[in-house]
């Protein structure tokens, strides 16, 4: 028999994914682990990707998991969003916000300037309130604090890929991210 406290665990994890399926019945594309540390949002999607190949599938979704592992980050930590619905439109700010929210993730790694885009409307008076113009503006490379989550817009990780150099930017970046447990 289940105690009280496997009862209430049931009934949390039971919510949350009916609070997912609500977001997904609503548009937002989402998966990996729920409650990861580590959420990437991605809008410009491949052509396998528009053709029904799962998001982060392709070449950037592996140098991405090499990457994260590479910085500590266990795969069970990632999870991804998508910021566009499955027509390609943007997500609103609300939809998006409520995703990142249900999610409830530490990092959030913005893989291209889509993403970046839609998570500066979500976010709009958030990054106005923040002291560093780069930071407000999620300039790729930088690293912001936003509702106590960080954000790292990495700016075309996709198309790095072909550029060795590029790669190294992107290698960069990623390497802001705090390794998990170190404060931010």
């Amino acid at each position: 028999m289940a105690s009280e406290r496997d009862a209430r665990r049931r009934a949390y994890l039971d919510k949350a994914a009916a609070e997912i399926d609500a977001l997904a019945a609503r548009g937002a594309l989402m998966g990996g682990n729920a409650f990861s540390s580590v959420l990437l949002v991605k809008g410009e999607l491949t052509d396998a990707e528009k053709g029904g190949e799962a998001p982060f599938s392709g070449a950037d979704g592996t140098a991405l998991r090499a990457s994260l592992d590479r910085l500590g980050y266990p795969p069970e930590d990632w999870a991804w969003l998508l910021s566009v619905d499955a027509e390609g439109t943007p997500l609103d700010a609300a939809l998006m916000r409520e995703a990142v929210c249900a999610l409830d993730p530490a990092t959030i790694v913005c893989c291209d300037e889509e993403a970046a885009n839609v998570l500066r409307e979500a976010y709009a008076d958030e990054l106005a309130a923040l002291e560093s113009l780069e930071e407000a503006l999620l300039v790729p490379g930088s690293l912001a604090r936003v509702l106590g989550m960080r954000v790292l817009c990495l700016g075309g990780f996709a198309q790095a890929l072909a550029d060795p150099r590029e790669k190294q930017v992107m290698w960069a970046r990623l390497k802001k991210i705090p390794p998990l447990g170190e404060p931010f």
